[in-house]
């Protein structure tokens, strides 16, 4: 959600230096299931202009209706959205309209967040019943106590301190994805992780002729020999794919991340390559903890039949997302429950 977030304030900013007006609306509440989960944003332009979505599409034209008061007054409004027969979602939607005009403080501190890879908190007041009310707002926190509201008329509203229900979110730094190696397979890695608004860095030696603009949707390229490599910050929201096609050149950026703890260290390739490689890191090092083998997935990606480069590029995104999220792979129609419950 912080990348869906990161759209919004950026939409927010080219609108308003046209001189636009924003509001931003927030899926607070939910009871019964819904395609979407409370903590989900969209930002409207009084042009009829949205960024991002709080479902499949039904909801997003009664929002656009409801933000024109909103426009008109600057007060926070609550509205209620029954999905039953409408969405094919047995759930109701409790969604808040509020005016967005952040301060040029709030844009600096968020953008500090976003490069620091810091967490922040987002505390939104609202009710269950429709209506206006001034009292309703949300405001962002970073590592100090001091928030920012979503527009200067924004009050802020502490928990169990009145009649307010108190929505709280916290969203943690973009998902990274880090890509060892820069043939072709690697931009296409590098373009699916970016359309599921992940961060991507793309790590290759100096010799490599390549650029960033060789690879769609980078947010940075890293030329580096693996006993250069340090990776700070490589923790439970990164992931490590080594593809660099040489094994030489995979075994030494492996045994360069071997202090690293990523949520996951995937290898491009065969299974009998994967499990040599591992053998001959541990060789290496064989005081080596075994949560950082843990992580290690050799060959990268799920079985479901890729063969293409692109497929491929989906195959491992999906482990990624299966090993983070600790789901463990299989039909949706297989489950008990919907997957689409609160």
């Amino acid at each position: 959600m912080t990348f869906e977030f990161k759209n919004c304030i950026n939409s927010f900013v080219k609108a308003n230096k046209k001189g636009l007006k924003t509001v931003m609306a927030t899926l607070v509440a939910l009871e019964g299931s819904s395609y979407r989960k409370p903590g989900v944003r969209m930002l409207v332009l009084e042009d009829g202009t949205m960024t991002g979505a709080l479902s499949g599409g039904c909801v997003e034209k009664e929002i656009l209706k409801q933000s024109e008061s909103v426009f008109q007054t600057n007060q926070p409004k609550m509205m209620t959205y029954d999905g039953r027969y409408r969405l094919g979602c047995e759930g109701t939607l409790y969604i808040l309209i509020e005016p967005f005009l952040p301060d040029d403080a709030l844009i600096l501190e968020f953008e500090k967040a976003l490069e620091q890879r810091k967490a922040f908190q987002i505390t939104t007041s609202y009710s269950r019943q429709e209506g206006v009310n001034d009292d309703w707002g949300s405001f962002i926190t970073f590592d100090t106590d001091n928030g920012f509201g979503f527009s200067k008329t924004t009050k802020r509203e502490e928990k169990g301190s009145g009649a307010s229900l108190i929505f709280e979110q916290q969203l943690e730094p973009c998902f990274r994805l880090v890509i060892v190696g820069a043939e072709h397979d690697a931009v296409q890695l590098c373009l699916s992780a970016s359309i599921l608004g992940w961060e991507v860095v793309i790590i290759t030696t100096a010799a490599n002729p390549k650029t960033a603009l060789d690879f769609p949707g980078i947010h940075q390229l890293l030329k580096v020999e693996p006993n250069e490599l340090q990776l700070n910050g490589a923790n439970q929201h990164t992931a490590i794919v080594l593809m660099t096609h040489s094994y030489a050149k995979d075994l030494q950026y492996l045994m360069a991340l071997k202090e690293t703890r990523p949520a996951y260290i995937g290898l491009l390739g065969a299974m009998k390559r994967g499990q040599k490689l591992i053998n001959d890191f541990v060789e290496h090092h064989p005081l080596v903890e075994e949560d950082f083998l843990d992580t290690i997935h050799g060959p990268a990606g799920l079985n479901i039949g890729a063969q293409t480069p692109q497929e491929i590029a989906i195959s491992i995104c999906s482990e990624i997302l299966a090993v983070t999220r600790q789901q463990k792979p299989d039909f949706l129609k297989n489950k008990r429950t919907s997957f689409y419950s609160n």
